[in-house]
């Protein structure tokens, strides 16, 4: 048996089939994976994520600290609620996690992913002794996202007024307490939406309020499918502490500037920099029938071998996609080994759809 959150009994109830997700028991789908795929990108849907590891810094240096944490460039949050995405790096460059961290009023909110919780924390901790800094992990709450084109307007109904009007006030990659509430404009399907950080004896209610109101439940099917499509990384397929961001298509997360700041992994990223990268993670798109798995050969004519991290059917588009690290050179065409077969694939942005439309 893995580790549950308060909701499990209540994904039971709504017909979850549930598996194992990094030690946690979690929904894949309540009927439908495809269905809960469609709903999030036509209307919108909610997804149990209490299993996220939530953490909350504060102290004197505190800012110094996350400063020299994370690659990207805690400065950068210059007003209470503002959210910043950052890899956080070993000393050879690869990447222990990737996370948010929202700027609060008495510090910061780090929100990391639940299957390397203890490997985090464990790092968090030892990065903090040089600095007057104190960790607290925040297991008494809950999280849920609600995503989709509909979802902020949906989630305004269910809850208070100085919630509405927070939901309806939030920008993008911005969020703000209410209450015991933390509620952020934030999410992993390349949809506008919501994540809300609550207490977690109230998790069960509020989730019971949505899915009565006809917000579906979706699972961890429709959850990878969606941000595959977005073109987002899932850590332990896309990158993991042997892969830099440099060849994980994060080179943008890496804040260079000011010169002086000595982030972990920053003697490591520039010596790759400075020599070249060898490889790259690009989208690929079968144009033929078939799925796009991950650890598939790929091969580029002329130039040489590399592997999908992450592979599906789209169901929005209709078609297989995948993510996959190449060799650096490779151009818009290559090819995918596929039960001992050879098919064609065109090579794109790894970006497939956002706000529902195709980019490809």
């Amino acid at each position: 048996m893995g580790q549950r959150t308060p909701l499990y009994d209540l994904h039971l109830a709504l017909g979850a089939k549930m598996v194992d997700f990094g030690g946690w028991d979690m929904p894949l789908h309540y009927g439908s994976q495809v269905e809960e795929h469609h709903e999030v990108r036509r209307d919108c849907g909610v997804f149990d994520v209490s299993h996220m590891t939530v953490v909350d810094v504060s102290g004197s240096q505190a800012k110094a600290y996350l400063q020299h944490l994370l690659a990207n460039d805690i400065e950068r949050l210059q007003s209470i609620g503002k959210a910043l995405y950052s890899p956080m790096l070993n000393e050879q460059g690869g990447v222990v996690d990737d996370l948010l961290v929202y700027l609060m009023d008495a510090g910061y909110r780090v929100v990391s992913n639940a299957s390397t919780r203890d490997k985090d924390l464990a790092w968090m901790r030892l990065q903090s002794v040089d600095f007057d800094v104190q960790l607290q992990e925040r297991s008494e709450l809950a999280m849920l996202a609600i995503q989709g084109p509909h979802a902020r307007s949906k989630t305004a109904e269910l809850v208070t007024s100085s919630r509405a009007n927070l939901i309806q006030s939030l920008k993008p990659f911005e969020g703000q307490p209410d209450g015991d509430w933390f509620i952020a404009r934030t999410g992993y399907t390349g949809e506008d939406g919501l994540e809300i950080i609550l207490p977690a004896e109230q998790v069960v209610a509020f989730l019971n309020d949505l899915v009565g109101a006809g917000i579906s439940p979706i699972g961890l099917g429709a959850r990878d499918t969606l941000r595959l499509e977005a073109g987002l990384n899932l850590y332990g397929q896309d990158m993991d502490e042997s892969v830099t961001p440099l060849v994980a298509n994060m080179a943008w997360t890496i804040a260079w500037e000011p010169a002086s700041r000595g982030f972990i992994g920053r003697s490591a990223l520039l010596k790759q920099k400075v020599e070249g990268v060898s490889a790259k993670l690009v989208g690929l798109v079968l144009e033929e029938r078939g799925v796009l798995r991950a650890h598939q050969v790929v091969r580029v004519e002329g130039i040489g071998e590399g592997e999908i991290t992450s592979g599906s059917f789209s169901p929005t588009l209709g078609k297989s996609i995948a993510l996959a690290r190449v060799p650096a050179a490779t151009s818009e065409r290559a090819e995918v080994e596929i039960r001992g077969k050879w098919y064609p694939v065109r090579v794109v942005k790894p970006s497939f759809v956002r706000n529902g439309k195709a980019l490809i």
